[in-house]
């Protein structure tokens, strides 16, 4: 069931809010905020807090969702454990692999020490660190002209400001110079990420993002962050410098995740649980076996083409698994809670899985889904095809996100 906290209520997928840790502002501004993204950037529905008879419930995208008044709502995956912080663990280990967030670091000491906190709190407590290390090595410095009418002769005289503004005046000097600076745009944008952090982040963590403020308290914040965002530059001396923009590009702009109108919120750092979980299994089969080659999204084929012989329709395996050039297997990744096999399996994936394996030569295709107490054991289904007389076998797999290694071999040996 959701728990409820004094600013902070965590629920799973698709289970409704508890609305009672919510003011009546919150909840104005949440269902604001479900109907302002119904849909996505191009138009397709796109549902992350959905209304149903006056109530919000959760959908498939799992983060954070933060109210202007500063109330946290959580959303954790459905995972089939009791404890929040179980869950929260797991789902930390599953972002290691993610797409928009495999520049950060998610090291295995610090989602045991952290998955106590809620997500919000975790990202800002591995920003913290990332920053600390950085600052150890030192700000990045680089050489800036500077134009200043100074009381002392620095660099070069600008003659004609300098008869302009000191024809009167001997004590000052209207001077060029080139100064050695932390004032660039990562180091702005960094010193903006801080003080944007300094009011949610958790009382332990206060006192260090003060810390970290003094260490930039020479560099101004970013006026234009956007600005400074194109402007950055990381060079070879400034490697370190990687992870901590890659949290800035999260923090300042939801680099990698999905859009959200934000006009009713503070923030919102969202994941779609279809591509976390798809880029888990990604990873999975590249760390857990040798056997094949691992493709994401590929290889790309048409699935027809126009009357003037153009591709149309292009097919993108979510997992491809490969010897050389021939595709011995298409994996469709599902996040869907799989209750009952019979029932719960749409015929429009396994249609999709059928038109994969024709259009790659393919003897068995897979639909993999989360392991569930009600899903645990592979079902094989063998298509009735009069018309190729080729074989196709269609597996459906459960997979163990607690234990990806023994699900990556069972896959495997029933695949043959």
């Amino acid at each position: 069931m959701p728990q409820t906290a004094s600013s902070h209520i965590v629920v799973r997928e698709h289970q409704p809010l508890d609305v009672d840790g919510l003011d009546d502002g919150d909840l104005d501004d949440l269902k604001d905020f479900a109907l302002a993204n119904a849909e996505d950037d191009e138009g397709n529905p796109r549902s992350v807090l959905a209304l149903q008879n006056g109530q919000l419930h959760a959908r498939n995208h799992v983060g954070i969702i933060e109210t202007r008044r500063g109330t946290v709502v959580e959303i954790l995956p459905k995972v089939e454990f009791d404890s929040d912080e179980d869950v929260r663990k797991v789902f930390l280990k599953m972002l290691r692999s993610h797409r928009a967030t495999r520049h950060v670091q998610f090291d295995q000491t610090s989602i045991r020490s952290l998955h106590r906190f809620n997500m919000l709190q975790v990202f800002i407590r591995l920003f913290l660190d990332d920053l600390v290390r950085l600052t150890q090595r030192g700000l990045a410095h680089h050489y800036q002209n500077v134009e200043d009418n100074l009381p002392c002769l620095r660099g070069r005289i600008q003659f004609a400001e300098h008869i302009h503004l000191n024809a009167a005046n001997g004590a000052r000097f209207y001077v060029s110079f080139d100064e050695f600076t932390a004032d660039r745009p990562v180091n702005r944008l960094i010193h903006t990420t801080i003080h944007r952090l300094r009011l949610i982040a958790h009382p332990d963590d206060r006192q260090l993002l003060h810390q970290l403020r003094i260490c930039f308290a020479d560099v101004p914040r970013s006026t234009r962050p956007d600005v400074d965002w194109k402007l950055r530059q990381i060079d070879r001396s400034m490697r370190h410098y990687e992870t901590v923009m890659a949290w800035v590009g999260l923090f300042l702009f939801n680099h990698g995740l999905a859009t959200f109108a934000g006009e009713h919120v503070n923030r919102a750092l969202l994941f779609p649980m279809e591509k976390v979980f798809e880029d888990f299994l990604v990873e999975s089969f590249r760390r857990h076996q040798t056997q094949y080659q691992v493709q994401a999204q590929r290889p790309q084929r048409p699935f027809a083409k126009t009357g003037a012989g153009r591709s149309a329709f292009e097919m993108k395996p979510d997992i491809a698994l490969m010897r050389g050039d021939n595709v011995h297997f298409v994996l469709d990744a599902k996040w869907k809670v799989i209750k009952d096999p019979k029932q719960d399996i749409v015929q429009s994936d396994v249609y999709q899985l059928y038109s994969y394996g024709r259009k790659y030569g393919c003897r068995t295709v897979a639909l993999i889904y989360p392991r569930t107490a009600q899903f645990q054991h592979p079902l094989r289904y063998d298509f009735d095809d009069n018309v190729t007389g080729q074989p196709l076998s269609l597996w459906c797999f459960p997979f163990d996100v607690v234990h990806p290694r023994g699900s990556v071999q069972c896959i495997l040996n029933h695949l043959g």
